[in-house]
């Protein structure tokens, strides 16, 4: 189930509270207008620390730096009006007593209207006293159709056209990268390249390295060896050359499942490279 019908299935069946993990607010923000959007009127009020409520010109700016009051707003919504509160930096607050018990007593209000809190934070950080109310959802990276609509906009905006197997490595390379890095590392190619060609690639790969980086924890090693670097191995490196063909999106397009690695199997000591040469026809 795609995140979309996740959520719009929780809403219907009136859930509370939401818990979303994601780095993404602006992205989340959008996917969540275009669900309430395409299923009905609902509406929708957005709050942070900071702020307070932004997106209604008659609350704009109430419970600025006040979580409690920003509960508070929630319950004056007359009963009848279906409406969704989402709300960042608020994870924070949770362990706060006079949060955590306007909370408890908001939930008993909600499960009768229709109406939803939305707690939006990059990791899960719940208290032991609302496992069993809040419900978590995880919002994703941006998967291969919206990388795909993603660099069309912008091939589009630059009036070029590229070759196909391009398009794909650099759909690709796009992988585990959220939208805002995505444009801005396309941003750099074209600021550099004035084009997307497969110099491209080099360049989502050292953004990827940068986020490797900053996690202190693992190192990013990227290898400049091809296939042809490694002596003998014919019948091997044939097989592997055949099967790079079932990683495209023709092949998953046609229906072939993707191959998730070869397995080398035998006893310590008695080549299983040379038991693959002879058995990887």
């Amino acid at each position: 189930m795609s995140f979309t019908q996740e959520f719009n299935l929780l809403l219907k069946a009136r859930y509370p509270i939401i818990y979303i993990t994601t780095i993404e607010e602006d992205r989340l923000e959008y996917t969540i207008r275009s669900c309430i959007k395409k299923n009905g009127n609902r509406g929708i009020y957005i709050w942070d620390f900071v702020e307070g409520y932004i997106n209604n010109p008659n609350n704009n700016g109430i419970a600025k730096r006040n979580p409690l009051q920003a509960l508070e707003f929630i319950e004056k919504i007359t009963p009848e009006t279906p409406a969704v509160f989402l709300l960042k930096d608020f994870n924070r607050f949770l362990t706060d007593v006079s949060i955590s018990r306007k909370l408890k007593n908001l939930i008993r209000i909600l499960k009768t209207q229709p109406k939803t809190i939305i707690i939006v934070a990059p990791d899960v950080n719940i208290p032991n006293e609302f496992i069993d109310t809040i419900t978590i959802l995880e919002f994703q990276l941006p998967q291969l159709n919206e990388i795909k609509k993603e660099l069309d906009r912008l091939i589009q905006s630059l009036n070029q056209k590229i070759d196909n197997n391009v398009f794909e490595s650099l759909v690709n390379s796009c992988q585990g990268l959220s939208l805002e890095r995505i444009r801005r590392v396309l941003s750099k190619i074209i600021a550099l390249n004035k084009t997307l060609d497969n110099r491209s690639i080099e360049l989502i790969l050292k953004e990827k390295r940068q986020i490797i980086y900053q996690t202190q924890i693992l190192e990013f090693c990227l290898s400049e060896n091809t296939i042809s670097d490694i002596g003998g191995l014919k019948n091997l490196k044939n097989w592997l050359t055949q099967r790079a063909k079932s990683f495209s999106n023709k092949a998953k397009n046609y229906g072939l499942p993707a191959p998730r690695g070869l397995l080398l199997i035998g006893i310590q000591g008695t080549g299983k490279i040379i038991n693959c040469q002879s058995n990887c026809k």
